[in-house]
């Protein structure tokens, strides 16, 4: 018989030790690896590591400063499957919010220049982000919503019209 493991067991963190090189972490479906130092800076000056829970690493440095190393962004550094199916939902992401820009631009009767003279940013950046190889500021996506007359919202989730 196959072995069972808890349901969503590749989210929790079972186990996380400080190394030289960085994090060892392992989750509850066997999964493990290391999260390199140069990617949590706050190592440097590390007083202790806490696993409140199972989906997150908390790091206290020398002064009391608390960061949270959150389970997804642990795992990606011990599942290469799992950063490949992350990369390919941004990817699909970028590129809805892109088609959505273009659609709702050509809707307005604007141009890619006008659209980005309207928005105060660069005619590149709009081809970027119409293209889905961008993902922009927040202040950028809410500059473009305004100058097309829609609600950041309608960017995000779409609409019918």
């Amino acid at each position: 018989m196959e072995r069972v493991l808890v349901r969503n067991a590749e989210r929790m963190i079972v186990s996380a030790l400080q190394q030289k090189d960085g994090i060892e972490v392992i989750f509850a479906d066997g999964c493990k690896g290391i999260i390199p130092g140069a990617e949590v800076p706050e190592l440097r000056s590390l007083s202790s590591m806490d696993l409140p829970n199972p989906y997150e690493i908390v790091l206290t440095d020398k002064s009391g400063e608390q960061t949270e190393l959150p389970w997804d962004f642990v795992r990606h550094f011990c599942d290469a499957s799992y950063k490949a199916s992350v990369e390919t939902l941004a990817m699909a992401g970028r590129q809805t919010l892109g088609e959505r820009i273009c659609q709702y631009r050509k809707a307005a009767g604007l141009t890619q220049e006008a659209l980005a003279l309207a928005a105060g940013v660069g005619r590149a950046t709009i081809i970027r982000l119409e293209k889905g190889e961008r993902i922009p500021r927040y202040s950028t996506l809410t500059a473009i919503a305004a100058a097309m007359e829609r609600d950041v919202q309608d960017l995000l989730v779409g609409t019918d019209g």
